[in-house]
């Protein structure tokens, strides 16, 4: 874990360690984290890019209304969009990854899409 965990306090067993994956990269997390929470904790600050730009997002709240940390829950043959990583409480084997990308979040293509939004107007997306 980074140092941007604490060393104690709030809810998190630091005495279980849970093992996941994000984007197919093994992670280690503890007991009452949630997806977000543990990916911080791991230095994880890119979790998604934005639908019409590819424009990167991170964590911008800590609840149920976090409108940019996006993840995709894969459980077997069942894939589980647009859940806010702040409410994924994490668990051994979970599989979550991200959206809005190809191929990867960090080289994603995707993003080329910015360089046009200055010359778009604001209405552009909805059509006013």
């Amino acid at each position: 874990m980074s140092p941007r965990r604490t060393e104690a306090g709030g809810r998190v067993d630091r005495l279980r360690t849970i093992r996941f994956t994000f984007d197919g990269v093994p992670y280690t997390g503890h007991a009452g984290d949630t997806l977000a929470s543990a990916l911080l904790a791991n230095g994880v600050t890119l979790f998604g890019r934005s639908f019409k730009y590819h424009r990167p997002r991170g964590l911008l709240s800590a609840g149920v209304e976090e409108p940019n940390a996006l993840v995709t829950v894969l459980r077997g043959e069942v894939r589980e969009p647009n859940i806010p990583a702040t409410m994924v409480e994490i668990y051994d084997g979970l599989v979550a990854v991200s959206q809005n990308r190809t191929p990867s979040l960090a080289w994603d293509i995707g993003a080329i899409n910015q360089l046009g939004g200055k010359i778009l107007s604001a209405g552009f997306y909805y059509k006013t």
